[in-house]
């Protein structure tokens, strides 16, 4: 179901992760900053008190030059489906996002599995997570370990559990 993205010219039925830059990746499949800025916006997990999270937000031009940003993209139509941002130093999936209508179909997973084969494959050991607080069930599904809680800060006025995957 997900290839890698070095197999991104030889379409198979499914989605992909990329790893192409993403500006060549947006020339190539059409998407834009706007369309993971809008799969934020579209997220109903950040309804309700949690909006002021991503109230706002826009993924950067600077943002994807610093970080590794893979995606997960519908082959059939070029749907953006999921995506996750890998900060290197100090590592911490930094974002992640999967569609409402694309969950509970393992593209959650496929992006954490991803994510590790990246981080292993750079030399990290370890990757931490600062949890939106209704997927920590989700983080600990897939293997991350619960370490503590980051306290209420201005824009997240909650705790947030912390988490920590090993490599």
């Amino acid at each position: 179901m997900i290839t890698d993205a070095a197999q991104e010219s030889a379409p198979e039925q499914g989605v992909l992760v990329t790893s192409r830059p993403l500006d060549e990746y947006c020339a190539l499949f059409g998407l834009t900053r706007a369309r993971l800025a809008a799969l934020i916006q579209a997220s109903s997990a950040y309804r309700g008190v949690y909006f002021a999270m991503i109230d706002g937000y826009a993924v950067e031009p600077d943002y994807v030059e610093r970080h590794e940003v893979r995606m997960v993209v519908d082959r059939a139509d070029d749907r953006l489906l999921g995506f996750y941002a890998l900060i290197h130093e100090p590592a911490e999936l930094d974002l992640m996002f999967v569609a409402d209508e694309a969950q509970g179909l393992g593209i959650g997973r496929a992006l954490i599995t991803d994510m590790l084969d990246r981080a292993r494959a750079a030399g990290i050991t370890a990757v931490e997570v600062v949890s939106h607080p209704p997927a920590e069930g989700f983080y600990l599904q897939v293997g991350a370990e619960l370490t503590g809680t980051r306290p209420p800060q201005p824009k997240t006025p909650w705790e947030q559990p912390e988490l920590r995957f090993a490599v």
